[in-house]
């Protein structure tokens, strides 16, 4: 079972969206871009327990908080605006298939869209496959001054438009389980209706049947009793003082419990106590008490039982990198995957993200209320195996940026980073960080890949800019937009060239006496060398150490701007410029929108 095709209408900072999505999927993109919105429309028209919440949902849940129409407002009667959530689910089983079957529709797999009542020889076409249509709809109900949600089958429909519900019970058996960041672990091993432990519980018809001997067994606690504390002599003199007022049957007998005694407030405050690890093998502490990972994997933990009984579930969770160390993410991810018929993510971590096909991340591109969901595919001319191979080095942190810098070499991956963060602590005012302005860098390693690298984040929507070597001719400038052709052939010589000597000297000095001098005994530098001889020396030293890094320490020792490269700082500041253009812009759209 998964979700192949969504449509979201209206809700948080979807104004419209409609997408298909992969088996699995890795949603990735900026903060507030809309990974997390989707996985709570998601679960507002799959998920069974999301429909105890009252309200099920708010006005922050609107498009811009928009729930009346605008145009209606000086009318009797409101005219209100409506969530609309739908989803296609395909690849059900025959019990899923056996209970909807007069709500199934048919899914054309080649075509990726649903069939419109197809002849009956076209159903049993190999591309051709069950589906079930689901649609959330929400908005305000002026009467009750509130706000209302229910979820239907999209099929049949009858004579008058109307839908057929789709149940609490109906959802159970679609199997869509949520993990929400840390949000979950408060609960999960609570005995409160709809936490994890109650789902286990209820899936294997297990019902706990503890309520009354508990309640029987705290009535009996005595609680700060002992006349020595004074509370209970204090609750005595309360009482003394409520009899002048009311009947002196009314509120006797004043003495404290443990809980409310009722199965509702128990379930909410027995709670399953762990060891914490301590020294003291015997003590424990509330779950919930426990470390943010360790809740993690204990909320992960629950919800892969939940799909071991459930077989065809769709699991989605938020971040399952947080608090958990590398080996442990891409062991939550193999698992996951082989515990679900389809996985939906969103992640910020190279470990979780390498774990996909280049197809399966999908980079999320936001404007205007409108998502645009954008597979990643295999950069060019990069094979799998190198694209897994160099995934966290070269490309996840640019698929997670809003901005690229593509560079030609290791030098400049290593330079110009370093260079920006100088400025940015030498002049705090005038000069920012590439990081600041959300900018990765990603090293082309050659010439002829900086234009298809340019290319090809352009395609995900990231503004990117390039930095390449002198050439020959003007094909690469031509191409790009943003692109800065250095004066050199070479970035090794643009610094050596161009650096302040003085940082030169202080350089090359360190390494001497730190014994870490890169080249042959003979080629140190004599006394009196002159400054040319010097700067060609720093080129073979830069070459030399090429991928250790050794060019950002030789650019974090400028003291000024004028130390600097110029190419460099013009570079930087003309690419802040262009970032600061469009945050201005950015900006003066989203004030323009909320005065609209």
């Amino acid at each position: 079972m998964r979700i192949v095709h969504m449509h979201i209408q209206n809700y948080r900072s979807i104004k419209d969206a409609e997408f298909l999505l992969p088996e699995d999927v890795v949603l990735v993109g900026d903060n507030n871009s809309g990974k997390s919105t989707i996985l709570e429309a998601i679960d507002l028209v799959l998920g069974p327990d999301r429909m105890k919440q009252r309200p099920v949902i708010y006005e922050h849940d609107f498009y811009e908080g928009q729930y009346i129409k605008e145009e209606s407002e000086d009318c009797e009667e409101v005219d209100p605006i409506e969530i609309r959530v739908e989803a296609t689910i395909i690849g059900l089983s025959e019990e899923q298939e056996s209970r909807f079957l007069e709500n199934l529709e048919f899914w054309d797999l080649s075509e990726e869209h649903i069939i419109g009542e197809p002849p009956v020889e076209t159903t049993d076409d190999e591309n051709v496959v069950s589906a079930l249509r689901v649609i959330f709809v929400g908005s305000y109900n002026e009467e009750e001054d509130d706000f209302e949600g229910r979820t239907f089958f999209m099929s049949p429909e009858s004579d008058t438009g109307e839908l057929e519900p789709f149940r609490t019970q109906d959802k159970r058996y679609c199997g869509f389980l949520f993990l929400r960041t840390l949000r979950t672990g408060s609960r999960a091993l609570s005995l409160e209706h709809g936490s994890l432990l109650d789902i286990i519980l209820r899936l294997r018809e297990k019902r706990v049947q503890i309520w009354e001997d508990v309640i029987s067994e705290l009535r009996e606690v005595g609680v700060a009793e002992n006349e020595e504390l004074g509370l209970s002599a204090t609750l005595v003199e309360v009482q003394e003082k409520l009899r002048s007022f009311i009947p002196t049957e009314w509120a006797d007998d004043p003495h404290i419990r443990v809980s409310d005694l009722t199965r509702e407030n128990l379930r909410r405050v027995l709670t399953v106590f762990m060891a914490s690890g301590s020294e003291d093998e015997g003590y424990a502490v509330p779950f919930r008490r426990q470390g943010t990972g360790t809740i993690n994997m204990l909320v992960f933990a629950l919800l892969s039982m939940i799909a071991d009984e459930k077989q065809n579930v769709i699991f989605a969770m938020e971040e399952p990198e947080i608090s958990i160390p590398p080996y442990t993410q891409k062991r939550v991810i193999e698992s996951v995957k082989a515990s679900s018929s389809q996985v939906l993510l969103t992640s910020h971590s190279p470990y979780v993200i390498e774990e996909f096909p280049p197809d399966n991340v999908v980079v999320l591109q936001r404007s205007e209320g409108s998502l645009i969901l954008i597979p990643s595919s295999l950069p060019p001319k990069v094979k799998m195996k190198a694209y897994r191979r160099e995934m966290r080095t070269r490309f996840c942190e640019a698929l997670l940026a809003r901005r690229v810098l593509i560079v030609e070499g290791r030098t400049e991956y290593d330079a110009l980073p370093a260079a920006s963060r100088r400025l940015a602590y030498l002049y705090p005012g005038k000069h920012r960080s590439l990081d600041s302005m959300g900018i990765a860098v990603v090293d082309a390693e050659t010439d002829s890949q900086v234009v298809p690298l340019v290319e090809y984040f352009e395609k995900l929507g990231k503004e990117t800019f390039a930095v390449f070597d002198k050439q020959d001719d003007s094909t690469i400038s031509d191409a790009l937009e943003h692109g800065f052709e250095s004066p050199e052939t070479g970035f090794e010589r643009l610094i050596a060239k161009n650096i302040d000597i003085s940082v030169i000297e202080e350089f090359i000095d360190e390494l001497i006496k730190s014994n870490e001098w890169p080249l042959r005994e003979t080629d140190k530098p004599e006394d009196g060398i002159g400054e040319k001889e010097l700067r060609k020396l720093l080129v073979k030293v830069l070459k030399k150490f090429k991928g250790s890094g050794e060019a950002a320490l030789l650019i974090a020792k400028c003291n000024s701007a004028e130390e600097m490269p110029g190419f460099i700082v013009e570079m930087l500041s003309e690419i802040q410029e262009v970032v600061a253009s469009e945050d201005e812009e950015s900006n003066y759209e989203a004030d323009d929108g909320e005065e609209e």
